[in-house]
């Protein structure tokens, strides 16, 4: 027997993810340690953000908790986004 914490948000959000594919809970934590054993391996990429992405992190937890977004409006979004994917 294996018990996780997890908080009950992610909880139910990951089970209905999983029923949708036609997995249940367990169904994945068994496939997840098969996949461990198998490849000997965590079977994800798990990579040390770099400072670009850290900084980026940064700035949306502190958005998140001031409540407040870099872009006024949806149109400033819309053109902050169609300038960025220029590059």
């Amino acid at each position: 027997m294996l018990h996780v914490r997890v908080d009950e948000e992610t909880k139910v959000q990951a089970t209905e993810a999983l029923a949708a594919m036609g997995l249940s809970m367990s169904d994945a934590v068994r496939l997840f340690l098969h996949r461990v054993v198998v490849d000997q391996a965590f079977p994800l990429e798990l990579k040390v953000p770099n400072a670009q992405t850290r900084a980026a992190m940064a700035e949306s937890r502190s958005m998140m908790a001031s409540r407040r977004t870099r872009l006024a409006t949806a149109n400033a979004l819309f053109d902050d986004l169609e300038k960025n994917s220029r590059k």
